[in-house]
């Protein structure tokens, strides 16, 4: 979770994706308790496009390191 708080990322779906189809995401976390059925396409490119995934935390952690008020579903590490 270090990890994210101190490097640029975005977070949300719709950023999320963005990130990986413009091959910025260098890795992408998925919200445990997020609806599985939203995520199986971002799943998909993320294996097209090599992208690590991981999902061992929940929408409020993602939301908590991200720095906003509610909940995050989906969070790309970019840059660098």
């Amino acid at each position: 979770m270090l990890e994210l708080k101190n490097s640029p990322h975005v977070s949300g779906l719709k950023q999320t994706v963005r990130a990986v189809k413009r091959e910025e995401a260098k890795r992408v976390f998925i919200a445990r308790d997020a609806d599985p059925m939203m995520f199986e396409n971002l799943r998909v490119l993320c294996q097209a496009q090599g992208v690590p995934v991981e999902d061992g935390h929940t929408m409020r952690e993602l939301g908590l390191v991200s720095g906003i008020a509610v909940g995050a579903a989906a969070i790309a590490l970019i840059g660098e």
